[in-house]
């Protein structure tokens, strides 16, 4: 089941859901929450074309970023066919006990352009903490100019059935932005 905004702000007066900065009246909408882009000084990493094989023993997807960028106040240019991770300026926690994991989807002005938020990682899980980080990628034609502050995604949150035996504990559980 997916919440409504109205069940969204009550999990956030209760503790249920967790977020901070605190989100702003105008980011709700009637099934979700928008997130915004990391703010100055937060790092992006920009990927460079180069053979990759992730199959191998050690592998670590942290070595391929050709570039770590600082975010400036005139914002980012993302290239047609550019990659880059990104984070979100809020950090994200969903409790084990709330029984809720979410979703993190693009937003659909910036589809329409080509911009997608994610390749194949949508979950947010129960017992998650931190920073969302972004698998941004411009499939169009056009630079898009991206702002820090802008909304640049939206969680949708969903029940689950019941409560997990141990938080999320992946190879990505200990991520912050600026790493």
């Amino acid at each position: 089941m997916i919440l409504t905004d109205r069940e969204i702000q009550m999990a956030l007066q209760t503790g249920q859901i967790e977020i901070t900065p605190p989100p702003k009246e105008d980011a709700f909408s009637s099934t979700s929450l928008d997130l915004t882009l990391a703010e100055p000084g937060d790092v992006w990493r920009v990927f460079k074309g180069q053979p990759i094989r992730p199959g191998t023993k050690g592998y670590d997807y942290n070595h391929l970023a050709s570039r770590k960028d600082r975010v400036s106040l005139d914002g980012y240019t993302l290239n047609p066919g550019a990659f880059l991770l990104a984070w979100t300026a809020e950090t994200i926690t969903l409790p084990i006990s709330a029984r809720l994991a979410a979703r993190v989807e693009g937003k659909s002005a910036l589809a329409r352009l080509g911009m997608g938020i994610h390749i194949t990682a949508p979950t947010i899980h129960a017992g998650f903490k931190g920073q969302l980080q972004l698998e941004m990628f411009n499939l169009g034609p056009n630079e898009i100019l991206l702002d820090v502050g802008m909304r640049v995604c939206q969680l949708i949150f969903e029940i689950t059935f019941g409560t997990p035996a141990k938080g999320y504990s992946g190879s990505f559980s200990s991520q912050t932005g600026g790493s």
